[in-house]
């Protein structure tokens, strides 16, 4: 898997260096009525494809950060809990299941006032 990574990132970068050699012209960018920038069109196409990239790369990071530390709580909860029975069952101590006692229906009282007639 990294070597297909390896391939695909040489290949943009081969990618965007013919694309910066035949594309190396000035431009102008009016970002406010004062301001203008002036640069080359790769630069502005790399800091636009930076721009769309490195958030949703963060995003991607902080994701899979918080998904491994779940994975790594549950992973160590079931260790526990695997260990527990284990040891129960070395002690010969059967766990019994009791199930809880159904709920009984209580009816209020019966009133003898006129307005319940």
């Amino acid at each position: 898997m990294q070597i297909v990574r390896m391939i695909v990132w040489v290949l943009l970068l081969a990618v965007l260096l013919v694309f910066s050699i035949n594309n190396w012209n000035p431009i102008e960018l009016k970002i406010w009525e004062g301001l203008v920038l002036e640069t080359k069109v790769p630069a502005l196409v790399v800091v636009a494809l930076l721009l769309g990239f490195v958030p949703m790369w963060l995003i991607h990071r902080t994701t899979k950060w918080q998904m491994q530390r779940r994975i790594g709580s549950l992973e160590a909860a079931a260790r526990a809990a695997a260990i527990s029975q284990a040891e129960t069952a070395a002690l010969g101590e059967q766990q019994t299941f009791t199930p809880a006692p159904e709920p009984r229906l209580v009816q209020p009282p019966l009133s003898d006032t006129p307005e319940s007639r």
